[in-house]
């Protein structure tokens, strides 16, 4: 019988199984959804406004680098 690793949980995960565990209304549920995808959001942000600055981008460049996409 070949046995099987199973990763750990992070400390995400473990924080998320411990609130439902205590039931959680689909509209909060919902809400937690939006939480979580404005606080991914905002973290990519800040992240690509790093990168973006690193390279020596501004706003203007970036626009233009659509537009070439386009």
């Amino acid at each position: 019988m070949q046995a099987t690793v199973q990763p750990s949980l992070s400390n995400v995960q473990v924080e998320l199984l411990k609130l439902f565990a205590a039931g959680v209304p689909d509209a909060h549920l919902e809400e937690l959804k939006f939480v979580i995808a404005r606080y991914l959001l905002e973290k990519a942000r800040v992240e690509a406004d790093k990168a973006a600055e690193a390279k020596g981008y501004t706003p203007e460049n970036l626009q233009q680098i659509l537009q070439k996409q386009l």
